[in-house]
């Protein structure tokens, strides 16, 4: 099985590290600023995909979002994306493996066709690249010991109870848990997503806050363990939906436009949705909601 993501895809998920999957390597700005819309022959993107018979796809070999077992490419993007691309007449996904900061210059550059990540959509990013609509959101969970003793739902119920809460060095998790009111004091900062584990099993926290996917994932090597229903946690009365999507060239509009097009019935389709992704410990939380849109996320 794939190895658990790391400090830096936390941060990449929630657009709090450092963008480097945001650097424009010189002269990609030439490779960018060629379209794939159309051609002389009128021909679009996917018109050549589907004489191709394969989409080519990046992925960053981070489980549950997108990686490799075997020689089967896994997880919740490569899943939908083949369902997508499927339907659009595209049998094949070709994946390519990309450290993290190379998935949007690799796609500039044009060395594949759809970042198939997982990729949090942020206003910087869309300066780089085009979004699908959401995917996914990201809602928050808290994993604590086999029978929840401390009977604890939410950061609410967190605060009252007055547990020790752990979160990821450097995640945004610790300012939802300081915006919620749990004292510096009662926080925990840990390195990897297993010392926060560890620490629920030992002892040394009460629980361990981060996205539910995520918790869901880690909770299958870790069989002492539950994680609570998921929430969505507020940060200065707004709500933190942590939004993910494919990623595509600019130019490739049409092609976007006609993955939207699917994207929407899977998601408009939540028992299609969860029988999907669940294997990967998406559910029915994690379903955007309708008024969620890629436009106003650009935004910021």
């Amino acid at each position: 099985m794939a190895e658990f993501p790391n400090l830096s895809r936390r941060g990449f998920l929630n657009g709090t590290a450092a963008v480097g999957g945001l650097l424009v390597v010189p002269g990609l700005l030439t490779a960018c600023s060629k379209t794939d819309s159309g051609s002389a022959t009128g021909e679009g993107a996917l018109d050549k995909l589907r004489k191709q018979g394969f989409v080519r796809v990046a992925y960053a070999n981070e489980a549950p979002y997108g990686y490799l077992e075997g020689k089967e490419l896994k997880g919740e993007a490569p899943t939908l994306h083949r369902e997508i691309f499927k339907a659009l007449g595209v049998d094949e996904l070709k994946p390519t493996l990309s450290e993290w900061d190379g998935l949007i210059p690799g796609l500039q550059a044009g060395k594949y066709d759809v970042v198939s990540a997982g990729m949090a959509i942020t206003p910087e990013r869309c300066g780089n690249a085009i979004f699908s609509e959401p995917e996914f959101i990201s809602p928050t969970a808290l994993m604590v010991r086999k029978g929840n003793p401390e009977k604890v739902t939410d950061l609410a119920s967190a605060k009252e109870a007055g547990i020790t809460v752990g979160v990821m060095s450097g995640a945004v998790e610790g300012s939802y848990a300081k915006g919620a009111g749990i004292p510096e004091d009662r926080i925990k900062t840990l390195q990897k997503p297993q010392d926060g584990a560890d620490a629920v099993k030992g002892g040394r926290i009460d629980a361990f806050l981060l996205t539910g996917i995520s918790l869901r994932w880690l909770a299958k090597t870790n069989p002492d363990t539950e994680v609570t229903e998921a929430f969505v946690p507020k940060l200065d009365g707004k709500e933190q939906f942590s939004p993910g999507g494919a990623v595509f060239r600019k130019g490739n509009e049409d092609l976007r436009d006609s993955f939207n097009r699917e994207l929407k019935k899977i998601v408009s389709d939540r028992s299609r949705y969860v029988r999907l992704l669940e294997p990967y410990g998406f559910g029915e939380s994690e379903i955007p909601p309708a008024d969620l849109k890629t436009a106003d996320l650009c935004k910021g």
